[in-house]
């Protein structure tokens, strides 16, 4: 019998003991049916135990560090498993559907700029370096599925992905993104979208066993009362045993603050940190005098004020974890705040308390086995920085000693205590020596930093408050599997299997998971792979090449398990366009085609950060799609002219139809002809074809095929959608474009002067205040240049230009109704610059690529050091004639002259360098 979902405050009496777990009855999991859910976990602890003893098994990618009898104790099979799921292929044969071509799905892109908070109690439930709102995905499964659909995520980090999928199956939770629910089972969003209430079932994995022993208790929040009074219990007696420790004079302790101990570099006496540098206003001071010698000191050296730098002092002590002595960084315990009635009050300690502190945290202390931070880029920072090595010394001793023994604790059920010890991962930062006494909940994120002056909370009353925040919480029925591997091979998840995938990869450099986790899985005792985490790392010699090695293994596989013609969707947050573009890359190159990018939480920034470029500023979602089975088929056997056709015949139909932000009608950049003819090349090419047709030829092939509207393109069934749209909207919305490069200044140009064609001297005012962020690294084209290479200018020889007499009759009341050949049109419309039509278009652009070329042999000839800067049309321009030329040494000799953070951050020219690179080794072959 499937477990009952409550309501947050149904049935809950937090003030009874004596409630117990409701509903342990017979069970069904996999298609059996057992006695109760001990021994379906039996059951498949059998199983899963016969498994490990596979040397096989074991060579599984990501398979985790861990003994047995540790991996066997975390894991909840079938449902979870510290390491890579053996019961997914059953998981998939018993809840999934096999691929059917017939199956009429059909989804346009998620376009919706989505904005979700992060305030709500089940994302704050446990903390995470990073995860994306389960209220926010919410949305996207009930886009792109219906119940029953099987739902991955190859990034799972805490699981989001799986709760998301299960409470797409409670009314309540759909109701609260917006919708209206109705009698059939329906819900219908404030656009009208009509979507399908009902559970998914989601397949989780992540590299990481915390985070997916993180993701596995979410998915299972519901029934906790038993568990809530459990835990309780045995809190309460384990306090009472720690008397000594957590009492000052019989009077409770809520906190103890403890400072770093530093030596004076000028007469080496002991400097309390607390003393020196905290004012009388509570104030840290950057730099102060030391009180011995009156030296001028700080935690850095100035030569500004002639701040001398403090040096760390190490005293030499028996470590019991270790058993040996060792060198450790000195810190004093300050001052203790105890309860007093309804007061809470400060006192000081010495010498003598902490001695006592210490002597008795050691009798206490649980069993905690040594567990050496590994050499990293933030773990480097913490051994040099804070002389800490060791994880137990992240603690204080007093911390240390409760902390280790609440981890032995066993309640009444397996699930139970995997929840208890969820509950104790989620206080690791809040009750470590990273919590520092001016602020920051849990320390500052995304490092292991260790403030100088720490504050030590009572680890009984937070975790307390962290039982009483999960207990009225629940995620709806179970319907998560979890597995522990890396995505960069899922031997275990068949061909054609999943429904959507939902992701959320790891952002290059940002967060280094590998070191921040092991924090928290030395308590775990089964740990991550360093070597295939897939992030940017000097120190562990991790480089782009291997970050985007690792990614295109991964949406590699993503292709391979996902069903033909449905969609992922990859939700990106990073300041570096390189990891950008190599997302990107990965993407299109494992064969998913890009449909759309969106916004996640803040509104859409520019056309240039969405589509091309060099600045990402804000959270990304991007849409793409895997082609159905009758396209690709087709495309092995057309011939290259008909396939270019089918392929954006497709290729339309997987496009949003409208986009808007409030009430106004958005562009869809997607829809330009430059664009589709940028996603033929990149198909073609990636296919190993050569592409048939020129830029001109395929704009007019284009327009003959399909219906334009406000320079957007169009299927004939799509244009009714749209005409109504733009009929009922005031206006369509340009997306801005940021300046940084030679493309898109010619793209803002073009946007300009279809607005208005305008004379030089109007355009360059405008055009100096753009070009702030241009690129350091390649050369800044004069607008002349840019405009005489790209447009056309009217100099009152022939027939006025259509665009300008438009703009001019349109405009101004006085020219309206004149013939073309009037001198007083003339005389207005001359040196006003235009967008040229399609076929003067192609006479420009031979006459550029002209040029450009000649650019790009002085660059392929050039000797010595590498380029400084370059300009990047050239490249592009030469790759993509070396490519026609099948000349791919050439190209990849350019790619290692010119500056690697122009290649890296360039969707185009790693496109054209990544598969010459392919072609060339293919070769080197014969």
């Amino acid at each position: 019998m499937p477990a009952k979902t409550m309501t947050p405050d149904e049935g809950l009496d937090l003030d009874n003991p004596n409630q117990q777990d409701k509903y342990d009855g017979p069970v069904e999991c996999l298609g059996k049916t057992f006695a109760n859910d001990t021994e379906r976990r039996e059951h498949y602890l059998v199983l899963l135990a016969e498994k490990l003893k596979d040397p096989e098994f074991r060579k599984i990618e990501g398979f985790p560090i861990g003994e047995d009898e540790d991996i066997l104790e975390l894991s909840d099979p079938p449902y979870y498993t510290a390491c890579p799921n053996p019961f997914i292929e059953e998981f998939i044969a018993n809840y999934g559907r096999p691929y059917d071509p017939s199956e009429g799905y059909k989804r346009e892109p998620y376009a919706v700029d989505v904005s979700e908070g992060k305030n709500d109690p089940i994302y704050r439930a446990h903390s995470y370096h990073t995860k994306v709102p389960h209220k926010a995905i919410m949305r996207y499964i009930l886009h792109y599925t219906k119940p029953g659909d099987i739902v991955f995520d190859g990034f799972g980090g805490t699981g989001m992905t799986g709760v998301a999928s299960q409470l797409c199956g409670e009314q309540s939770a759909v109701e609260s993104l917006g919708f209206k629910v109705d009698s059939n089972g329906g819900a219908r969003s404030d656009v009208g979208e009509r979507v399908e209430v009902g559970k998914r079932y989601a397949l989780v994995n992540d590299l990481s066993p915390v985070a997916s022993f993180i993701g596995h208790n979410y998915s299972n929040l519901c029934d906790l009362e038993g568990f809530y009074h459990q835990a309780n219990k045995q809190i309460n007696q384990l306090e009472d045993e720690f008397k000594d420790l957590y009492e000052n004079e019989s009077r409770k302790i809520l906190n103890g603050v403890w400072s770093d101990v530093f030596v004076c570099p000028n007469c080496a006496s002991e400097i309390n940190y607390w003393e020196h540098a905290v004012n009388s206003e509570g104030q840290i001071s950057k730099e102060f005098s030391c009180k011995n010698c009156g030296a001028l000191v700080g935690k850095s050296s100035s030569k500004a004020t002639g701040a001398q730098k403090l040096e760390r002092k190490f005293i030499t002590k028996y470590d019991r974890i270790l058993g040996k002595s060792i060198s450790i960084p000195k810190f004093n315990l300050i001052q203790e705040v105890v309860k007093v009635g309804t007061h809470n009050i400060e006192i000081k300690a010495d010498e003598v308390r902490q001695d006592k502190i210490e002597s008795i945290s050691e009798s206490l202390e649980g069993k905690f086995n040594e567990f050496e931070f590994q050499k990293g880029r933030q773990t480097n920072k913490l051994i040099n920085g804070s002389g800490i090595q060791y994880v137990h010394q992240m603690y204080t001793p007093r911390a240390l000693a409760a902390y280790s023994r609440l981890w032995l604790i066993q309640l009444g059920s397996h699930k139970d205590t995997l929840l208890f010890k969820f509950c104790l991962s989620g206080i690791n930062n809040f009750i470590s020596r990273k919590q520092g006494f001016f602020g920051g909940g849990g320390g500052v994120a995304g490092t292991l930093f260790t403030p100088s002056i720490h504050l030590e909370r009572n680890v009984f009353d937070v975790l307390r408050r962290k039982l009483k925040k999960i207990v009225k919480m629940s995620t709806g029925k179970r319907s998560t599997f979890v597995t522990n591997q890396s995505s960069s091979l899922l031997t275990n998840i068949p061909n054609d299997s999943v429904d959507y995938i939902f992701v959320d990869p790891p952002f290059g450099e940002s967060i280094q998971y590998c070191e921040l986790n092991s924090f928290v899985e030395s308590w775990l005792k089964v740990a991550t792979v360093t070597q295939e985490d897939c992030v940017l790392n000097y120190v562990q010699k991790k480089d782009h090449d291997f970050y985007m090695g690792l990614m295109r293994q991964a949406f590699t596989e993503y292709y391979r398990i996902i069903k033909p013609g449905r969609w992922i969707t990859v939700e990106f947050s990073n300041s570096q366009s390189s990891v950008w573009n190599a997302i990107q890359t990965a993407i299109q190159d494992s064969g998913f085609i890009v449909s759309n990018v969106s916004a996640l939480d803040k509104l859409q920034h520019s056309f240039n950060s969405v589509m091309t470029t060099n600045s990402v500023k804000q959270d990304l979602i991007i849409s793409a799609y895997k082609p159905n089975g009758g396209f690709e088929d087709r495309f092995q056997n057309e011939s290259d002219v008909e396939g270019v056709w089918d392929f954006v015949r497709t290729h339309l139909g997987y496009l949003s139809i409208v986009k808007k932000q409030s009430d106004e009608l958005v562009k869809i950049p997607e829809r330009d002809p430059r664009i589709i003819f940028d996603q033929v090349v990149s198909y073609f090419v990636r296919n190993m074809r050569d592409v048939p047709v020129s830029s001109k030829v395929f704009q007019e092939g284009l327009l003959e095929r399909f219906t334009e509207r406000d320079g957007m393109v169009f299927l004939p069934e799509q244009v009714a959608e749209y005409d109504k749209a733009r009929i009922s909207s005031k206006r369509l919305k340009q997306l801005s474009i940021f300046v940084d490069d030679e493309a898109s200044a010619i793209e803002w140009l073009r946007q300009l002067l279809n607005e208005k064609p305008q004379s030089y001297q109007d355009i360059h005012p405008k055009f100096i205040n753009e070009l702030s962020g241009w690129n350091k690294a390649e050369v800044q084209l004069e607008l002349s240049k840019l405009l005489e290479q790209n447009f056309i200018k009217y100099d009152d020889n022939g027939p006025l230009p259509a665009q300008i007499h438009s703009y001019l009759s349109t405009n101004f009341k006085e020219m309206r109704n004149l013939p073309k050949d009037d001198e007083q049109l003339i005389k207005k419309a001359k040196d006003r610059w235009y967008v040229p039509n399609p076929d003067r278009e192609e006479d420009l652009q031979m006459l550029r690529d002209k040029d450009l070329l000649k650019q790009f042999y002085e660059y392929k000839s050039h000797e010595g050091r590498k380029l400084k800067t370059v300009r990047l049309e050239a490249v592009r321009c030469g790759f993509k004639k070396a490519w026609q030329d099948r000349d791919y040494a050439t190209i990849i000799n350019v790619a290692e002259k010119i500056p690697q953070n122009l290649l890296q951050e360039d969707q185009k020219l790693l496109m054209w360098y990544d598969q010459a690179q392919t072609r060339a080794s293919d070769e080197s072959l014969f």
